[in-house]
């Protein structure tokens, strides 16, 4: 833990924030005065983004190393989250998972881990989180889905359908009650994610892939504003709006984009 916080400060706690979307989430929150905390698996990546944090934008950083797909490590993050003396005023559930292969080419136990981190972990941290906000009549979640929610590509876009309606619910749910939930549906990002997953670069053309920065810079605005739904750039915009109509069988012609 790094600390140099003023109590006063709200805190934001970001999961999956070592790389891409999260760290952006984590810089760009505590560019606004929020201390934060970090929770992700790898507990000395975890401590350097710390470290860098806090000397970049002077605010407390606290780390929780966690493996989401482990019930009882997500505990402790739903603890934390819980917290009445410690409030958490922003969640952003941004923990990543992928699987590079099609569904029968994963085992059972694989397609459980991602299900695990995409969902369980979605559900139970905003579970955790949304009781002590509305409780203060304040307060605000981030659920990263993707666009893939609304494409037939397997358990990965079943995962992030989830997500989204969860989100949608519970932003009309609990509005009334002062807290924002705002689902943030990304497309292709310049991130290590897909690198991880061995997905190369031109798998999908080049202008569909979308800046990390600039991706969460409109989500925060949209999460300001109270919107149930962020969907960066026109383009993805338009994509969504076309897949609400267009039939899933042309849509599965186009399930190797972004595999290769």
């Amino acid at each position: 833990m790094v600390d140099a916080s003023t109590p006063a400060r709200p805190v934001a706690l970001v999961t999956g924030p070592t790389a891409g979307i999260g760290l952006s989430f984590a810089r760009q929150l505590a560019a606004r005065g929020h201390d934060l905390v970090l929770v992700a698996r790898d507990a000395a990546r975890l401590d350097a983004v710390a470290a860098e944090l806090a000397d970049a934008y002077g605010v407390a950083v606290e780390t929780l190393p966690a493996d989401l797909a482990d019930r009882d490590q997500m505990r402790v993050v739903e603890a934390r989250l819980a917290d009445p003396d410690r409030p958490i005023e922003v969640l952003v559930n941004n923990a990543g998972f992928g699987l590079k292969e099609r569904f029968l080419d994963n085992t059972a136990d694989q397609e459980t881990a991602m299900l695990d981190v995409l969902v369980t972990a979605v559900l139970r941290l905003t579970h955790a989180a949304l009781g002590p906000m509305a409780e203060r009549g304040h307060g605000g979640v981030v659920n990263v889905s993707s666009v893939a929610s609304f494409l037939p590509r397997g358990t990965y876009s079943a995962a992030k359908a989830y997500v989204n309606r969860f989100g949608e619910w519970a932003a009309h749910e609990y509005r009334p009650r002062g807290v924002t939930v705002t689902t943030l549906c990304p497309g292709f990002v310049r991130t290590e994610f897909h690198e991880r997953m061995g997905v190369a670069a031109d798998s999908a053309p080049s202008w569909l892939w979308l800046d990390a920065d600039d991706l969460v810079r409109e989500a925060l605005a949209d999460f300001d504003a109270g919107k149930v739904f962020s969907i960066p750039s026109v383009r993805y915009q338009a994509i969504t709006t076309v897949a609400r109509v267009v039939p899933t069988g042309v849509l599965q012609r186009f399930q190797a984009l972004g595999r290769k």
